[in-house]
């Protein structure tokens, strides 16, 4: 029994390709429309979710146990902080140390065109968790003096002593740090107060990283700082980024709605090829119902020829999806900050989208067919 079962499974599978390669333009053409949907899904899935870890990766740099920025600020690096209020964060009970940090880009070369820079009072080095690895730190007013984290220094192949070009002024490379962060061993760290002044933020930082102290609640500091600081938000855990980064919260939507609008396009399409797929082959089921072949055959043999379909847009989409991914990481405005990373996930949910739209595309035209009745189909020109 088992044996005849599997003949006669290897035989509806046999059907269903021999149906589509017998409709090969149609076919092509409906997987290309999937393989559209996809794409935009995978796309806006990877950029986002890449994004989401460049803006948290700014965020979690610094020995801190949460950090204070702007509330509802377009992005992280619009956030301002004054001086004023970081003194505040300092002086709140409960609190060990309250590091305020400028942080910024500039581009470096055409290899780096968003090259991070951390603006840091020379005394908050240490609470802030930098550690010096080569050289010295830097002065509290020098104007011409920067340290490099290791990573960067590797990958430009820079030194202590070595000079570095920022814009038109030429700083030397006094140090090499550490703070056992990616983002952050990969930037470039100048004093404070000269970066404010070359910056036009004169007494403004981006953000405060707090550290609370010892047997102190966490919760109840972050508490007492929101309440003394209604334009200011706290945040420890990446759900809560969007509070000081509006545009990743805009973006988390953008996605919600492109994805919701992908999945449609690609449901009316592979619907509109069965209905006139079943419009064609009007006759041909009215004789496999006339051979005996049950209402439910004749639906799995639509829904299957759907969803093989929407696997073959499934390869297709996720290879157009890359190829989008790599140009935008290499050829627009988020080079430098657009970094995917592709995954089992990446691949898991391209091909669940595309079987959703083959069994929610086919449920109305294989319901059609299954509803047939063999006379009234042999009788259909």
């Amino acid at each position: 029994m088992s044996g005849r079962g599997s003949y006669r499974s290897l035989t509806f599978m046999r059907l269903i390709f021999q149906d589509l390669a017998s409709r090969r333009t149609r076919t092509g053409l409906t997987a290309v429309a999937v393989a559209i949907s996809v794409m935009a899904i995978v796309t806006l899935s990877l950029v986002t979710k890449s994004l989401e870890r460049s803006a948290a990766a700014v965020l979690q740099m610094g020995n801190a146990d949460f950090i204070v920025a702007q509330k509802g600020a377009p992005d992280i690096l619009s956030s301002v902080v004054t001086d004023t209020q970081v003194v505040g964060v300092s002086k709140t009970a409960g609190v060990q140390s309250a590091v305020g940090a400028l942080i910024d880009t500039f581009r470096l070369d055409a290899a780096h065109p968003q090259f991070l820079q951390i603006g840091l009072a020379p005394g908050e080095l240490a609470p802030f968790g930098v550690k010096i690895v080569a050289g010295r730190a830097y002065g509290a007013t020098a104007t011409n003096e920067i340290m490099l984290g290791w990573q960067a220094a590797q990958d430009i192949h820079k030194s202590v002593g070595d000079s570095l070009k920022v814009g038109a002024t030429s700083y030397r490379i006094v140090g090499l740090y550490s703070l056992a962060q990616v983002s952050g061993d990969t930037a470039s760290m100048f004093p404070l107060i000269p970066l404010q002044a070359s910056e036009h933020k004169p007494g403004t930082v981006t953000l405060v990283a707090v550290q609370v102290r010892a047997g102190a609640s966490i919760d109840q500091v972050r508490k007492r700082i929101a309440e003394a600081n209604p334009n200011l938000a706290t945040v420890r855990l990446a759900s809560e980024f969007g509070r000081v980064d509006r545009n990743l919260e805009f973006l988390k939507a953008a996605q919600s709605g492109a994805t919701i609008i992908a999945l449609l396009i690609g449901i009316i399409i592979v619907m509109n090829s069965m209905l006139l797929s079943l419009i064609e082959r009007m006759r041909e089921f009215g004789v496999l119902r006339a051979l005996g072949w049950s209402r439910r055959r004749l639906v799995s043999l639509v829904i299957g020829e759907a969803v093989g379909i929407s696997v073959i847009g499934a390869a297709l989409g996720v290879g157009l999806a890359v190829l989008l991914t790599f140009s935008l990481e290499h050829g627009s405005s988020l080079q430098g900050y657009l970094q995917p990373q592709y995954s089992g996930w990446t691949f898991g949910m391209a091909l669940y989208s595309a079987i959703g739209i083959g069994v929610v595309a086919s449920l109305y035209p294989s319901l059609r067919a299954g509803m047939l009745r063999p006379g009234d189909a042999l009788r259909k020109e």
